[in-house]
């Protein structure tokens, strides 16, 4: 655990030595993200059965021929019909390594650097987004890693909308919905309006979303989906939990807060900064996203496509007077608190912790994920078995 604290803290030590400067150094950004990008893809099957999934996939299409857990090479085509960039790049990739291991860290480092590109993009004060970053998403790229892919890229195509530049942007969010259909869910932000609405406006969308999520209206929305995209398997699956699921109170709670935390500096935000403002109304898609989907397990994981509207708009409003206010005390604390929830959550299911990469053989004690998910035990004697 005590690691996963020191990455915090180097952070937060980052962000209170040069929160006063006018500009920010782009290669402590590069560096931090890179060692992060490392750090997460030479894990050793930490975060979850999630890296099995993907590693029986690409080792049963790699080496082409069935697994210990009998995986046909074919099982990749149908389990993600319509998501063929992602088939595509395991095919890829298949052709330089058959090694699972190096298969997740390039797919980390990828995912990483479209995220290093977007907070360059999108934010000005390098560690306090990191910050955030850390308290909101850092964890899941532990495990989802077709999702995180999409989602990394999909937050490239927001530039172009700031530039209202369409066949970019619907390229881009196009090339995110082959790794990742749920990515169709950036479409709105190209055509929502270019303003900064006003905070009256914006509460009462909010409630009018909540209304729709207590409804079954995000069951609706699946199973059209399911007949669009032919994957009636498992987006009914996803329709029937958003029908049959309870309301997600801590949903509510998220949006809550993070309205909260907006709308109190709402004034800072110039109605003529385009980038802000753009970036302002994808927080609130955020918001709007959970409330819609408030029934729906999946709600959350939605909603990381506008997340990085998040992290870019609580960053300039914490960092834009150049001060430290109780604001800032604030929003650090509430990611501190994020960060060390998941990291409880996870570590007392010894998903995170003790950390390992796979630079060593073996595998951690303890460890039921591998117990039970672990198809090639030869991976257990050499890591590097097969290349």
């Amino acid at each position: 655990m005590i690691i996963y604290l020191a990455i915090f803290a180097v952070t937060l030590i980052s962000y209170f030595s040069t929160y006063r400067n006018d500009s920010q150094s782009r290669m402590w950004l590069i560096g931090m993200i890179t060692f992060l990008a490392l750090f997460v893809g030479l894990a050793d099957m930490l975060g979850g059965y999630d890296r099995y999934i993907y590693g029986a996939l690409f080792d049963a299409l790699a080496i082409n021929e069935k697994t210990a857990y009998f995986i046909n090479p074919n099982t990749i085509y149908v389990l993600y019909p319509t998501e063929f960039g992602f088939t595509s790049y395991n095919v890829l990739l298949s052709q330089f390594t058959h090694n699972r291991y190096i298969f997740i860290l390039i797919t980390t480092i990828i995912i990483y650097a479209c995220l290093c590109r977007s907070l360059i993009k999108y934010t000005q004060n390098y560690p306090f987004a990191v910050i955030v970053f850390l308290g909101l998403w850092f964890f899941f790229t532990f495990t989802y890693l077709r999702q995180a892919l999409g989602v990394s890229i999909g937050w490239l195509a927001i530039d172009y909308a700031i530039k209202r530049k369409p066949w970019a942007f619907f390229g881009i969010v196009a090339l995110a919905f082959s790794f990742h259909n749920s990515a169709i869910i950036l479409v709105p932000l190209y055509f929502f309006p270019v303003k900064k609405l006003p905070a009256s406006t914006v509460v009462l969308i909010m409630i009018a979303c909540a209304l729709v999520g207590i409804s079954n209206a995000a069951g609706m929305i699946y199973s059209g989906y399911s007949e669009f995209s032919g994957d009636e398997m498992r987006i009914t699956a996803y329709a029937e939990q958003a029908t049959e699921g309870t309301v997600r109170f801590d949903y509510i709670l998220e949006v809550i807060v993070f309205l909260w935390f907006i709308l109190s500096r709402y004034k800072d935000i110039e109605d003529d900064d385009k980038t802000n403002v753009i970036m302002l109304n994808t927080a609130l898609l955020f918001c709007a996203t959970l409330l819609i989907f408030l029934r729906s397990e999946n709600g959350g994981r939605l909603s990381w496509f506008y997340m990085i509207g998040i992290i870019s708009t609580i960053t300039y409003l914490a960092t834009n007077r150049r001060d430290f206010s109780f604001f800032n005390v604030m929003t650090i604390a509430l990611m501190a608190g994020l960060f060390v929830r998941i990291l409880l959550q996870w570590g007392s299911l010894t998903t995170l912790y003790p950390y390992k990469t796979f630079l060593t053989n073996g595998y951690r004690e303890g460890d039921w994920v591998h117990d039970i998910y672990e198809y090639d035990f030869n991976y257990d004697q050499d890591k590097f078995y097969k290349w």
